[in-house]
């Protein structure tokens, strides 16, 4: 389905009217799962791209005000729910924007502050209340709940590369990964923990966005960007005082990913899932 800025600005001057006359533009780095656009200079609008996407916007005015009052850093905040209609299916929102470049290593020049900034958030965010919550699941593509869910994409993914790629180190690092479990009571996780969802300001952690795949479970998903972003020093400050299974299933999740992204359509090599696996191996 194509979303275009021209039928964005339609559907908010006939549900929300008041807002008519501002400019709608997309934003620089938009999401999979969901569009955005800048709506003025104060407010964002995000869309489902398709319907298995929807549960993230309906969750999201559910819990992203409940998590809000209760983090230190700022973090997305919807403002007002748009409906479906004939020219686009699915309910959508009308979000606060929060001022912050992305977190691409060019904006992160102190990596190890950068590391403990977001190791704090997170910590923070697990010791919320679950009451509730909506434990991992389908709603989030399984984030916190088993990895094992995605124990036979990865084993086919590894197969399918065993040419390129040292098959039995990385079937050992899976393994490892896979025999461990979170053996306490579900707590808050992200979901989607990637420079793209992180705002910084002179370097520095400063906000939090897209929580679409937000739940309850196992944190270790929020951990992949240990391997996906830090280098080795910054990643023992990101992962300090985690337990070791905790670490093991970061890591396998950072290799799933890896792996299930590893050959582009057109059959090249995606040089982030490249860079991932490096990490994982040098270690």
């Amino acid at each position: 389905m194509e979303i275009s800025a021209e039928m964005v600005k339609r559907l908010v001057a006939e549900q929300f009217p008041q807002w008519g006359n501002l400019e709608v533009r997309p934003v620089r780095r938009s999401g999979h799962d969901n569009r955005t656009f800048h709506l003025g200079e104060t407010m964002t609008v995000r869309l489902p791209s398709g319907e298995a996407y929807v549960p993230q916007i309906e969750k999201e005015a559910r819990w992203l005000p409940f998590l809000a009052k209760r983090l230190s850093l700022p973090i997305s905040s919807p403002i007002a729910q748009g409906k479906p209609g004939p020219e686009y299916p699915f309910p959508w929102s009308v979000n606060r924007y929060l001022e912050g470049e992305t977190a691409e290593e060019s904006a992160v020049p102190d990596q190890n502050g950068f590391a403990e900034d977001l190791a704090a958030f997170l910590k923070e965010l697990q010791g919320i209340d679950t009451t509730g919550a909506p434990v991992g699941g389908s709603h989030n593509f399984y984030r916190g709940a088993s990895l094992s869910i995605y124990d036979g994409e990865t084993r086919q993914a590894l197969s399918e590369l065993k040419r390129e790629l040292p098959e039995g180190k990385i079937r050992a690092v899976w393994n490892r990964a896979l025999d461990s479990e979170w053996p306490h009571p579900g707590v808050w996780i992200h979901g989607d923990v990637a420079p793209g969802n992180l705002l910084v300001k002179e370097g520095r952690l400063c906000g939090v966005i897209d929580f679409g795949i937000m739940g309850v479970g196992d944190p270790s998903c929020d951990y992949a960007m240990a391997w996906t972003f830090f280098d080795a020093e910054s990643r023992r400050v990101f992962l300090r005082g985690l337990d070791e299974g905790t670490v093991d299933r970061a890591r396998g999740w950072a290799l799933w990913k890896a792996l299930i992204t590893y050959k582009r359509p057109d059959g090249t090599t995606d040089p982030s899932a490249r860079n991932t696996l490096k990490s994982i191996l040098d270690e």
